[in-house]
């Protein structure tokens, strides 16, 4: 799945300037107008990256990010502070709150992808690597490819979409409701139980024989890729 990036800014141009650029690049773009509104949104599901103004109605930016950095769930959030101000000590100030990088406006559109994708790659390398394994399992984002023991593993487009969002965090569990989020989007309205039967074919697919199950599911609580998986017994 493609990183997700939210986008907190109250300029509607310029969140369209962003929005425009970020999906160009392959993201997954989210945009909040206000600080309190952005602040439920990261609540509920935290993106991978945030682009944070500075100056915001409802709750200012700043305090945005202080607030995240005082969570747990968002306390490691990649962060980057949007503002008009470009003394050195309010530079300071920004990144002292908890923002991870600071750019003035107006700025180059280039620059601010250059340091999204160095953000994530320090922070979230498995979101921009082009290949991703797990044992003896490896999967091709560009080429759409998944393999097993060298053995090539035929996936529909569900079944693919699924492993690759479970192999960016092994061993954290997904409950159905946030499978159907991360897999199918949140603007389709399926049945929960539609996530087991994708699940069942997906561990058809990649278990032969004597195949250790890479799969592990919580009762109760939903799926995960086992971290165990590959590992020494």
């Amino acid at each position: 799945m493609p990183a997700r990036v939210l986008i907190v800014e109250d300029e509607a141009p310029l969140t369209l300037l962003l929005r425009y650029n970020l999906e160009a690049e392959g993201y997954d773009v989210e945009a909040a107008s206000r600080g309190d509104e952005a602040e439920l949104r990261l609540q509920e599901a935290p993106p991978d990256l945030a682009v944070i103004d500075w100056m915001l109605p409802g709750l200012s930016g700043i305090e945005l990010v202080r607030r995240l950095r005082a969570r747990a769930a968002t306390r490691e959030l990649p962060i980057i502070m949007l503002t008009a101000r470009g003394e050195e000590a309010e530079r300071v100030r920004g990144l002292a709150s908890g923002a991870d990088d600071y750019i003035v406006k107006p700025f180059s559109v280039p620059e601010l992808l250059a340091r999204v994708r160095a953000l994530l790659r320090r922070a979230r390398p498995e979101r921009i690597a082009t290949v991703l394994n797990a044992g003896d399992i490896e999967l091709d984002r560009e080429r759409k490819r998944v393999a097993r023991a060298g053995r090539e593993v035929d996936l529909g487009p569900i079944e693919f979409r699924l492993l690759e969002f479970l192999m960016q965090s092994p061993g954290r569990v997904y409950s159905r409701e946030q499978l159907l989020d991360g897999v199918w989007g949140r603007d389709v309205y399926i049945d929960e139980r539609t996530v087991d039967v994708h699940v069942g074919r997906l561990r058809k697919a990649l278990n032969r024989g004597h195949d250790r199950d890479p799969l592990r599911t919580v009762r109760g609580a939903g799926y995960a890729l086992d971290e165990r998986f590959g590992k020494p017994v």
